[in-house]
C-alpha cells in the first residue's frame, strides 16, 4: 500500500498544511468538511484547502520521515522554492 505526504494550502488565509496518508482523496475531503466537529488544526481557519504538493512513499516510515524533512527549517525552504503555491 502506498503512503503519501501531501502539502495543503488554504484559499482564504494562504495557511500550509503537511501531513502524510495512505489515502490522498479521502484526507483532502476530510480537511474540506465543514459539518465534521474536531479540534484539528485545519479547522480553525475559514475557507478551503487546495492541495499544492504531493509526493507517494512504499512504506509509511519513508512518508513520515519526508514529512518530518519538509516541516523542518530546510524543508519549508524547499517548499518555497519547488512548491507552486498556485497563488
Amino acid at each position: 500500500m502506498p503512503y503519501y505526504i501531501y502539502i495543503l494550502r488554504n484559499e482564504e488565509s494562504g495557511t500550509l498544511y503537511t501531513c502524510h496518508t495512505a489515502d490522498l482523496e479521502k484526507r483532502l475531503a476530510r480537511h474540506n468538511d465543514k459539518s465534521r466537529i474536531t479540534k484539528r488544526y485545519t479547522k480553525k481557519y475559514e475557507g478551503n484547502w487546495v492541495l499544492v504538493h504531493s509526493e507517494e512513499y512504499a512504506t509509511r516510515s519513508a512518508a513520515m520521515q519526508r514529512e518530518s524533512f519538509l516541516k523542518s527549517e530546510q524543508g519549508r525552504v524547499w517548499i518555497e522554492k519547488n512548491v507552486d503555491m498556485g497563488r
